[in-house]
C-alpha cells in the first residue's frame, strides 16, 4: 500500500470536529424550536424542516462558488475560513432570542457548510485514483465519529441548559481552525490551479458541466435518490422518536451516536478492505441494498430495539457514498476536482431543500390527530427512493462504467 501523506490526519480531524459540532446540536434542536414558537412537536417539525431548508438552500447555492474558489487559491484558507465562520456562527445560535436569529444563523452555517467538500478535494490532490475510494471511506468515517461525540455530549449538555450545545460547537471549530492554521499546509500547488468564473461557479453552471459526463452525472443522481431518502431521518429523526416512542434528548442524542459510531466503522474500517477486495462497482451495489430493510424497520418500530437494529443495517450503507466518490473522480480532469465536489455538495444541497419540507410535511401529516396516524411514512417513502437509486446506479454502470 502506498504512503499515506501526513496531512491525512489533519484533515480527518477538521472534518471530524465540523461534524461533531454540526452534531451537538441535534439532540435539542426540536426542544429549542418549542421553546421559541411556543408550539406542539408536530408544528415545531415544520418549523425545523423550514430551518433544514434555509441551510440547505445556501448550500446548494454556494456549495460550486466555495469549490470554484479552492480550485483556485488553494484548500487550506477554504477549509479555515469556513471553520472560522462556523465559530462565530455558532456563537450567535447560542445567543439567539427568537426565531429569526436562528434561522440567520442557520444561513450562515449553509453557505459556510462546503468542508467536508475541501477535505474530499484534498484526497484528489493528495492521492492516486485507485486510493481515493478508501480515502474517502476514511474522511466518512471520521466524520461520523464526530456525530458519535457530538450528539451524545449534545444530548447531556441540553440537560443542562438548550444553548450550552451550541457554546460547545462554537469552540470546537473555533479549535479547529487554530489548529489547522498553525499545521496545515495546502494540498493544491500552483500549477494546477485554475482561473474562477461565475459561470462554472454556480450550482446550476456546475450541473450541466458536469453533464458532459454521462457517468457523473447518473452518479449523482444516485447521489440525490440516496440523500433525498436520508432526509427521512435527517429532517424527523429527533420528532419521530419524540412521538412514537417518547424519547428524551439524551435518548435521541444516544442514538444518533450509535449511528454515528456505525457509520464510523462501516465507512472508515469496511469500505477501504472491501473496495480493495470487491471493487468500487460491487460494494456501491450491494452496499445499497441495506438501505432498504432499514428503513422499513424504521416504518413500522414500535419498541427501542426495532430503532437500534434500524440504525446497525442502515450503516452498511455508508459504504456506497465514498466507493460513488472514488468512482467518479477517475472521469473528471485533475485541475476541476473541486468543482467536481461542489457538484456532490450542490447534489446533496438541492436534496437538503426539498426534503426536509416533504419529509416534514409528510411525517406532520400522518403524525397529527387527523386522519391515519402513521408517523413511520416518510421511511416507507424513502424505502422507495432508496430503490429506485439501486436501479439507475446498477443502469449507470453497466452502460458508461
Amino acid at each position: 500500500m502506498a504512503r499515506t501523506d501526513n496531512r491525512l490526519p489533519l484533515i480527518a480531524f477538521i472534518v471530524f470536529i465540523d461534524m461533531a459540532g454540526i452534531g451537538l446540536i441535534i439532540p435539542i434542536l426540536p426542544s429549542l424550536v418549542e421553546s421559541l414558537s411556543d408550539t406542539d412537536v408536530a408544528h415545531a417539525a415544520l418549523i425545523g424542516g423550514e430551518l433544514l431548508f434555509a441551510y440547505a438552500a445556501m448550500q446548494f447555492l454556494f456549495a460550486p462558488v466555495i469549490g470554484g474558489l479552492s480550485d483556485r487559491f488553494g484548500r487550506r484558507p477554504v477549509l479555515l475560513g469556513t471553520l472560522l465562520v462556523l465559530a462565530v456562527d455558532y456563537a450567535m445560535m447560542a445567543w439567539a432570542p427568537t426565531l429569526g436569529w436562528l434561522f440567520a444563523g442557520r444561513i450562515i452555517s449553509g453557505v459556510m457548510g462546503a468542508t467536508w467538500a475541501a477535505a474530499n478535494s484534498c484526497i484528489a490532490d493528495l492521492y492516486p485514483p485507485e486510493q481515493r475510494g478508501r480515502l474517502f471511506g476514511l474522511l466518512g468515517g471520521a466524520g461520523a465519529s464526530g456525530f458519535v461525540l457530538g450528539p451524545a455530549i449534545g444530548g447531556v449538555l441540553g440537560t443542562i441548559g438548550l444553548r450550552l450545545p451550541f457554546v460547545a460547537a462554537s469552540v470546537l471549530a473555533l479549535a479547529g481552525a487554530v489548529i489547522g492554521y498553525v499545521i496545515f499546509t495546502e494540498t493544491l500547488p500552483p500549477e494546477r490551479r485554475r482561473p474562477f468564473t461565475l459561470a462554472r461557479a454556480n450550482p446550476f453552471g456546475t450541473l450541466v458541466r458536469m453533464g458532459r459526463y454521462p457517468f457523473v452525472l447518473g452518479c449523482l443522481a444516485t447521489i440525490f435518490l440516496m440523500q433525498l431518502g436520508a432526509q427521512s431521518q435527517l429532517s424527523t429523526w429527533g420528532y419521530f422518536l419524540i412521538e412514537r416512542l417518547r424519547w428524551s434528548p439524551l435518548e435521541i442524542g444516544l442514538s444518533v451516536a450509535l449511528f454515528g459510531i456505525a457509520i464510523a466503522i462501516a465507512q472508515g474500517l469496511v469500505t477501504g478492505p472491501a473496495i480493495a477486495r470487491f471493487g468500487e462497482r460491487r460494494c456501491a451495489l450491494v452496499s445499497l441494498m441495506f438501505g432498504l430493510p432499514s428503513y422499513v424497520l424504521l416504518a413500522f418500530a414500535s419498541t427501542g430495539w426495532m430503532i437500534y437494529l434500524a440504525i446497525v443495517i442502515g450503516a452498511a450503507t455508508g459504504v456506497a457514498f465514498p466507493a460513488i466518490q472514488g468512482m467518479m473522480t477517475t472521469r473528471i480532469e485533475e485541475d476541476a476536482q473541486g468543482e467536481l465536489q461542489g457538484a456532490v455538495a450542490s447534489t446533496v444541497g438541492l436534496t437538503s431543500i426539498i426534503g426536509p419540507l416533504v419529509m416534514t410535511w409528510v411525517f406532520g401529516h400522518f403524525a397529527d390527530a387527523k386522519g391515519v396516524y402513521f408517523p413511520g411514512a416518510p421511511f416507507v417513502l424513502a424505502s422507495g427512493l432508496i430503490v429506485a437509486a439501486w436501479l439507475l446506479l446498477a443502469r449507470t454502470i453497466r452502460r458508461y462504467f
